[in-house]
């Protein structure tokens, strides 16, 4: 594993209880950070927590994070006990199930980009303030390839996660003279606890779809993100990086 240095670093990791959330941690305790993994899930977060203090430093927030004023509150404490926060990873999302445009439930829309879009613009807007005074910051968006071409049967998700890639183009071009750094990933998918929540033939389209023949793994994301939240990255902003096994092509 390459060494990347976030020595003395603070990270904020949304959904960061599991899946690639939890891998991130996982690649950013190795990398030297403090972690503070905010969830909404406070079993699931407490398990991760113990856990992975055998690599480092963790604390945890519980979390509404399509409440805005959970986040702030959320926002409020962390920087009381850790003074600044210099990274941070918005990967909680939801998937709201398959089926087409016309037979999903409204409230399943709005569910999801509420979660996948609404809550990371909340959690922005918490942070994005402190990182300014300190004059320093990275922001890692985990967005997907259905963002970029629109998975079938799952328009809502697909919707969210482009507006989650313009969400990131804007606000990387706002804060590009102020040392805040923002950048989007968009994995191909990842066998997460999110799969409980596809079709199986819509799960078989997406290997389908891609040249590799398998799903990225979640450590191969958490290697990106953690390279996107280092000084080494430097001079990309505003930018969306594939991680797609071959499928993203533009």
């Amino acid at each position: 594993m390459n060494q990347i240095d976030l020595k003395g670093r603070t990270a904020v990791i949304t959904g960061g209880a599991q899946g690639i959330g939890y891998g991130t941690a996982e690649r950013m305790l190795a990398s030297g950070a403090r972690v503070v993994l905010w969830d909404r899930n406070e079993a699931t977060l407490h398990e991760a927590a113990e856990t992975l203090r055998a690599l480092g430093s963790v604390s945890t927030e519980v979390v509404e994070l399509g409440d805005e004023a959970s986040v702030q509150a959320a926002a409020a404490r962390t920087l009381a006990a850790h003074k600044r926060v210099d990274i941070v990873v918005n990967n909680a999302g939801i998937t709201g199930g398959n089926a087409t445009t016309w037979e999903l439930d409204s409230q399943v829309w709005q569910d999801v980009i509420h979660i996948n879009l609404v809550a990371p613009f909340f959690v922005c807007k918490a942070l994005v303030p402190s990182m300014i005074e300190a004059g320093y910051g990275r922001i890692v968006n985990i967005a997907s390839i259905a963002g970029k071409e629109g998975n079938p049967n799952a328009s809502h998700y697909s919707a969210s996660k482009a507006g989650l890639i313009a969400l990131t183009k804007s606000l990387g071009k706002e804060l590009a003279q102020k040392g805040i750094l923002v950048n989007a990933i968009t994995p191909a998918a990842a066998q997460t606890p999110l799969f409980a929540t596809m079709t199986q033939a819509h799960i078989d389209f997406m290997l389908s779809k891609i040249p590799m023949g398998r799903f990225v793994e979640v450590d191969e994301i958490a290697a990106m993100a953690t390279w996107l939240a280092s000084e080494d990255c430097s001079f990309s902003t505003g930018a969306v990086f594939d991680i797609s096994g071959g499928r993203g092509t533009y």
